[in-house]
């Protein structure tokens, strides 16, 4: 119950008009911190949903793949630098990143991870991972600015915080493929 409350408060700390604009004048923090943390109010808020609506959850995300897809489309459509710019230039985009991302991709990513085999959950892992040194590629690579409201230095260091979560990720599924859990729990 507290982490319901938690992620509401969240959300609505998120919407407040000077933490958003705040978040937004820094392409990092708009991508890699606002954003991301609007999927965790969806993620804190989603067991009051999974109460209300169980039989939604149950018969639409049964095995926890269709949610997982979800989620996933609804991220990358984010990690557009043209969807970016929208959102900060159109009123109904702004809108929409505050809509998709709790309800599109914060709820359906915890009502299925738990249902996910453990490939599906590599799978994904690995995807995003190949999707985060894209995006790193592209964010450095371009010569020119790919957002509008950004400056090209802003684009720089998106490109490395890409990179370096990519390099994260990969020493997690290094860890999670080499390492024997069983052989350190008890």
């Amino acid at each position: 119950m507290m982490a319901i409350g938690c992620g509401l408060l969240l959300y609505v700390f998120l919407l407040a008009p000077p933490v958003a604009h705040l978040m937004e004048s820094v392409m990092v923090v708009h991508m890699h911190m606002q954003m991301p943390m609007l999927v965790i109010a969806g993620f804190l808020v989603a067991p009051a949903l999974q109460r209300v609506l169980p039989r939604l959850f149950s018969r639409w995300n049964a095995n926890g793949v269709p949610g997982n897809l979800l989620f996933s489309i609804i991220i990358m459509y984010w990690m557009l630098p043209r969807t970016m710019d929208e959102a900060l230039t159109a009123q109904s985009m702004e809108m929409f990143k505050f809509i998709s991302l709790p309800l599109l991709a914060g709820i359906p990513l915890r009502d299925s991870w738990g249902k996910l085999s453990s490939t599906w959950r590599t799978a994904t892992i690995g995807g995003f991972t190949l999707l985060f040194y894209g995006a790193g590629a592209v964010y450095l690579g371009a010569a020119e600015q790919l957002c509008n409201n950004y400056l090209l230095v802003d684009q720089i260091t998106l490109g490395w915080a890409f990179l370096l979560t990519a390099v994260a990720m990969t020493v997690y599924l290094l860890y999670a493929t080499l390492v024997d859990r069983a052989a350190y729990e008890g």
